[in-house]
């Protein structure tokens, strides 16, 4: 365990557990959380921050907000899980409520986001030999440098992070990697006609909350059109509300062929996931082609309606907007040295870190830990920013005063 600073014996005891019985796939920040409401979290000595991490943005209506903690404790009482050999009184209902909300005729409901990425490249492989007639096994998907779909085999086989990829050989054909932001790339790519789908994040986020040049999304999906090829846009950390608009593709009126979601959906409470799209796509899956134990659960469900609602009722997106607006224009205004880049949209924003030590973003971020500011740092010199979707004017300007202080001590 790496050695940090002011940890209390409270503190050591937990890190020390999680060293002795946890895998060490993650570096977590020092920090034990044991509560949180709204866009803050308290350590198990009573030490309050702002959240600025949101669980990836799985949190976009603060934690525990009251009405999805009201709605996931009501149906836990009721039913849970009925698995999909059963139907239950609740999937149908939140089915309607998502497909209506987004424009698409079926969902097809899973858990986690890894697992709806999965889906939405089986429905893009399965489209492409039932509907555009590519040959059985020639399907090709394309994806981007420096994208985070999640972490399994096939999803790493695809990725540029070395770290990722390292010692999980071989890795599942099929997939093709060309430069985010770079429409000639991708009008290249899609000659081939055995090419299904292109799967994009809007928003490149794992990638230090990469922006693309205004109009790249729009120009991707028609490019993809034209070439008869699926349009995948993973919004599981860019979608509901987080970019000021409720989905990152909003921005540029681009309705997805497949549109994946996750994270916030459950406003942080369980894993709950979604793909989307219409009936030629879906209509590709028969009984028995793909499944999910927990996927389309009636407790999933009913918080999924409830966190959607949630963030119409609250006006989280036009909070997001003009939050996020303001709190770029005040990173700005620091003018600080160690700054080099600002970038983001809505509340889903970074810095770039200009500093020869690579550790140094890291240490901003303990720094802040110590101001009582959590965030994490990516690729080293990126730091994001991405507080649940509640926060105040108010709470902003306090935020911008301890990243102002904590930089002035590095």
């Amino acid at each position: 365990m790496q050695a940090t600073k002011n940890i209390t014996p409270q503190t050591q005891y937990f890190l020390e557990k999680e060293e002795r019985y946890g895998a060490h796939n993650y570096h977590p920040l020092p920090v034990v959380l044991k509560k949180g409401r709204g866009v803050f979290v308290w350590d198990v000595d009573d030490k309050r921050y702002f959240d600025f991490l949101a669980g990836y943005s799985a949190i976009n209506q603060g934690h525990c907000h009251p009405r999805i903690i009201e709605t996931f404790i009501e149906q836990a009482q009721k039913l849970t899980l009925t698995s999909r050999a059963f139907y239950n009184n609740v999937m149908g209902e939140y089915e309607e409520y998502i497909t209506r909300l987004f424009g698409y005729d079926k969902v097809l409901p899973m858990n986690t986001g890894v697992e709806a990425v999965e889906t939405a490249l089986k429905l893009a492989r399965r489209w492409g030999y039932d509907v555009k007639g590519i040959q059985d096994g020639k399907a090709k998907i394309i994806a981007c440098e420096n994208n985070f779909h999640g972490r399994t085999i096939s999803v790493i086989s695809f990725s540029s992070d070395e770290g990722s990829r390292r010692s999980f050989g071989p890795f599942t054909p099929g997939f093709e990697v060309i430069p985010y932001n770079d429409i000639t790339a991708l009008q290249i790519a899609l000659a081939d006609p055995d090419v299904a789908g292109f799967l994009v994040e809007p928003i490149q986020g794992e990638a230090g909350v990469i922006v693309p040049a205004e109009g790249y999304i729009a120009k991707a999906a028609q490019l993809c059109k034209e070439a008869g090829v699926l349009f995948i846009a993973d919004e599981i950390q860019t979608g509901l509300a987080r970019t000021g608009r409720m989905l990152a593709c909003d921005y540029e009126s681009v309705k997805p062929d497949i549109l994946i979601l996750g994270k916030a959906l459950s406003g942080g409470t369980m894993p709950v996931s979604a793909v989307l799209a219409d009936d030629e796509v879906m209509n590709t899956l028969r009984p028995g082609d793909h499944g999910s134990t927990y996927g389309g659960n009636p407790l999933a469900c009913k918080v999924a309606m409830t966190a959607l609602q949630v963030l119409t009722d609250e006006k989280m997106t036009e909070n997001a907007m003009l939050q996020g607006e303001y709190f770029r224009k005040q990173l700005i205004a620091l003018n600080h040295d160690l700054i080099s880049v600002v970038r983001g949209k809505g509340l889903f924003n970074a810095i770039v870190i200009d500093h020869p030590e690579k550790e140094t973003a890291w240490e901003i971020c303990l720094e802040m830990k110590e101001n009582g500011l959590i965030a994490k740092p990516t690729h080293n010199d990126r730091i994001r920013f991405a507080p649940p979707l509640v926060i105040t004017r108010e709470q902003v300007d306090e935020c911008i005063k301890i990243i102002s202080k904590s930089l002035e001590k590095i």
